[in-house]
């Protein structure tokens, strides 16, 4: 066992824990935050499986995104699926055997890496020549598309260019994940690669990415617009009435 993978299983302990709490704590704070008002986007649906449908196309087709803008949902929906599918991927390296869809998922997965690179580095694009967008963009947003892309840009690195040890990475992680650490592999470009992803870890819970599981709090998406069949009240202003 060298230093460096001592430090790189330090990190990731260190990642995996900060995004842990960092994801409990602000889904709990998502939760606990009352919609004193019933305002769904029309046209909305009435019910509760119809609010479950219209999630489920807000989440999987980018609906309202596709409605506003065609070409921005095109950007946005090559990169998340394909993050999916790499993400899918990866999954080798944190099981065995491998599950039998991971593995049929294996050579999508690769090329999904360029059309994942091709989407960020068009939502960066956006960012940087569409005036209004240029306007309330900050240095954050464009260090995490910075970070995205190095994160994908070193992947692909690894498959096409400078082929690394994928049995010692294995083993690694496997290792990390039953307390039984074993050598990571001296590849400076791994090593860059694992950095960027500890650091898309750690800063997840508290960047804009967190859009991710707050779609599913957003008011205007996951009420139903039954406000003349059913009262909506807050808890707080529920607590309030019965003090009166």
């Amino acid at each position: 066992m060298n230093a460096a993978s001592y430090a790189f299983a330090m990190l990731f302990y260190l990642a995996v824990l900060v995004m842990a709490a960092g994801l409990a704590t602000r889904i709990l704070t998502y939760w606990r935050t009352p919609a004193p008002l019933k305002i769904p986007t029309t046209p909305a649906p009435v019910t509760s499986a119809g609010v479950g449908f219209r999630m489920a196309r807000e989440i999987l087709l980018f609906e309202s995104l596709f409605k506003s803008n065609l070409w921005i949902w095109g950007l946005g929906w090559v990169f998340h699926v394909a993050l999916a599918l790499v993400l899918a991927r990866h999954l080798r390296y944190f099981t065995e055997p491998i599950w039998p869809w991971v593995t049929l998922l294996q050579p999508f997965g690769i090329y999904a890496g360029f059309a994942m690179v091709a989407g960020v580095l068009g939502l960066w694009a956006r960012r940087i020549f569409v005036e209004r967008i240029r306007y309330i963009s900050t240095i954050s947003d464009h260090l995490m598309l910075v970070l995205l892309v190095g994160i994908a840009s070193s992947g692909l690195g690894m498959r096409f260019i400078a082929h690394t040890d994928v049995i010692g990475v294995k083993l690694f992680f496997l290792g990390l994940m039953r307390a039984d650490l074993h050598p990571l592999p001296g590849d400076g470009l791994l090593y860059v690669h694992l950095a960027l992803v500890a650091g898309l870890m750690i800063i997840f819970p508290f960047s804009k990415l967190l859009h991710a599981p707050g779609i599913f709090f957003s008011p205007t998406r996951n009420q139903a617009d039954d406000p003349r069949e059913r009262r909506h009240i807050a808890p707080w202003a529920e607590q309030l009435e019965l003090r009166r």
